[in-house]
């Protein structure tokens, strides 16, 4: 099954928007967990994210780790291994996006898709797209995987290049019609776009039609979910992975992190869904 149809049937199944980060900080893990980084920061990194993964799967359309979380530390990436490998076993289900954000030349990028795709497993990565379409083909290739290309970000210096006026046009515009128009023959591509400029937002989605859309900046960022649904939300109340990482993986950090995760999850997923009818 292609990423798109597993990500489009986990919508469908779970009824839910809501893609889970996997941002293991390990300042702010549960106290026994940093204990026990201090021997072994690779098991603290998979024991805690595969805890939080158990008991927020049922609220989620995807999952997102991000790499570098994991690659900060000594055999943090065959951490990460483990957990898209307990995720890819335990909820065949539900997609994994590494959120990664490579860009580079050709050949490069050839070993950074393997990386994704073969090493890691993922169903999908996170793109950089400032390099041109010959860096995202050797991605683009994997017509099986997702290709997730930033687009417009929800970081605050969003602004300093990606709505740059090129030909009267904003730039961030230009990436999304030719990522939707010229890039996504295989219907494997997606975009980011940040909850923090709901307005782009709306405007993307006019333009790429129903590809899906990576949406982070909910919670810690800012952003608010009634604007991010309606203005990025298809026809039929899906096209979204609505990402939120600090608010559910650190909900708590006493002996019930794991079920305050879950409670944050499904409150999120509540709310999200609230503002899709």
């Amino acid at each position: 099954m292609t990423f798109t149809a597993k990500l489009r049937n986990r919508w469908q199944q779970a009824n839910s928007l809501l893609c889970v980060g996997l941002d293991p900080d390990l300042a702010k893990l549960p106290e026994h967990f940093l204990a026990a980084a201090g021997e072994d920061a690779s098991e603290a990194l998979f024991a805690f994210c595969r805890d939080i993964v158990d008991a927020t799967a049922e609220y989620a359309c995807a999952f997102k780790p991000q790499i570098a979380y994991f690659a900060a530390h000594n055999g943090g990436e065959a951490a990460l291994q483990r957990l898209i490998a307990h995720i890819n076993a335990t909820c065949p289900d539900i997609p994994v996006i590494l959120d990664a954000k490579r860009g580079d030349i050709g050949s490069t990028a050839q070993q950074y898709a393997e990386e994704a795709f073969e090493r890691f497993g993922a169903d999908a990565v996170t793109l950089n797209p400032y390099m041109g379409k010959d860096s995202a083909q050797p991605f683009l290739a994997w017509n099986n995987r997702g290709c997730v290309f930033l687009c417009h970000t929800s970081n605050p210096g969003a602004r300093d290049f990606q709505e740059l006026q090129v030909g009267g046009v904003p730039l961030y515009q230009h990436i999304a019609r030719t990522i939707a128009g010229e890039w996504n023959a295989d219907g494997n591509c997606a975009l980011v776009v940040g909850a923090t400029f709901p307005e782009e937002l709306q405007v993307i989605r006019g333009i790429v039609g129903d590809m899906p859309l990576l949406i982070p900046g909910v919670g810690a960022q800012g952003g608010d979910v009634e604007a991010v649904v309606r203005n990025g939300k298809t026809a039929n109340g899906t096209g979204l992975m609505i990402n939120s990482s600090r608010g559910i993986l650190y909900a708590s950090r006493g002996e019930g992190y794991a079920e305050a995760a879950a409670d944050a999850a499904k409150s999120l997923r509540d709310e999200i869904n609230r503002h899709r009818a």
